[in-house]
């Protein structure tokens, strides 16, 4: 995937996603911190669809779109200790 980022003066900051497949969108973080999600039909430099979200929202958007929840990863790190720290205690 492509990524651009651009500083928009008296706006933020422009990230745009140009997929391997799929419609161009971008995510426009604001200095209030509020984020708008950006899609794009065609060579348009101007959005189709226009979705403002809180700073939680945005958060609760960024955990879906992990390939892992962090509870998955910390679960996953918690094992990996636990069998490190077995290994040291029993050689």
């Amino acid at each position: 995937m492509d990524i651009d980022r651009t500083t928009i003066p008296g706006a933020g900051v422009l990230h745009s996603f140009l997929p391997r497949h799929g419609t161009r969108f971008a995510l426009l973080t604001q200095s209030s911190g509020a984020r708008r999600l950006l899609a794009y039909v065609g060579d348009s430099d101007e959005p189709t669809i226009d979705i403002e979200l809180e700073p939680d929202e945005a958060d609760q958007v960024a955990e879906l779109m992990r390939s892992r929840t962090f509870g998955d990863r910390l679960a996953r790190l918690e094992h990996r200790l636990d069998l490190l720290t077995d290994g040291k205690a029993h050689p």
